[in-house]
């Protein structure tokens, strides 16, 4: 079950980035990285996530002073799959012209996001490098997810300018607002999803007992 929901966040976080890209309205600062990447020098949206998620594993490593979480790159893989194939299914059926019906578009992305990063890292299961590196400024800096997820997309942020990606409206929204929303939904999450992994889990070590006793 644990594993069910850290595929079932990172296909809802995956379709709220695509819905964001097509707005047409800017994306958050890392994903704006990638698609400037990818427009510039070549490969998917989903090729470099991968690949600045290896870079970010060594980073991670390097500031915790442990052993790569190689691990991580499987989060990575399965997020930029979920995003190439998000932009394929949305790439007529998502395409806002009005600058209110992209706002609103970006907006609903943009909430989906938050929802889908907040279900996925629950379990605790190989955060995406990126997300992880949230997590070790959090745990450094002794703050809330809030303020660490907004330096780092100040930092993506410039990496973003500099790779000529799309930076727009929606960009700044999500600087303002990406880090309030997965504030947000972390403790919806774990009121949700407790029960439910705690049930399973409980239920699975008895079918162990049980198994033993035999």
């Amino acid at each position: 079950m644990k594993y069910a929901f850290y595929v079932i966040g990172i296909l809802i976080l995956t379709l709220g980035i695509s819905i964001n890209i097509q707005s047409n309205l800017g994306t958050s600062p890392f994903d704006a990285l990638l698609v400037g990447l990818s427009k510039n020098v070549g490969l998917t949206v989903g090729s470099w996530e991968i690949i600045i998620a290896l870079l970010l594993i060594c980073i991670n490593s390097f500031i915790k002073r442990q052993r790569p979480e190689f691990l991580g790159l499987v989060t990575a893989f399965i997020t930029g799959i979920g995003i190439d194939m998000w932009l394929y299914l949305l790439h007529n059926l998502v395409t806002p012209e009005i600058w209110y019906t992209k706002t609103a578009c970006y907006s609903i992305g943009l909430v989906i996001s938050g929802l889908g990063t907040a279900t996925y890292l629950h379990t605790n299961f190989a955060p995406i490098p990126v997300d992880r590196l949230t997590l070790i400024l959090q745990e450094l800096t002794r703050t809330n997810i809030f303020f660490s997820k907004t330096v780092i997309y100040l930092i993506f942020l410039i990496a973003a300018l500099i790779s000529n990606g799309p930076i727009g409206i929606g960009t700044i929204l999500t600087v303002c607002f990406g880090g309030l929303i997965l504030n947000y939904f972390m403790p919806l999450t774990k009121k949700f999803l407790d029960p439910i992994l705690s049930q399973n889990s409980t239920s699975s070590n008895l079918e162990k007992e049980k198994n033993l006793s035999i």
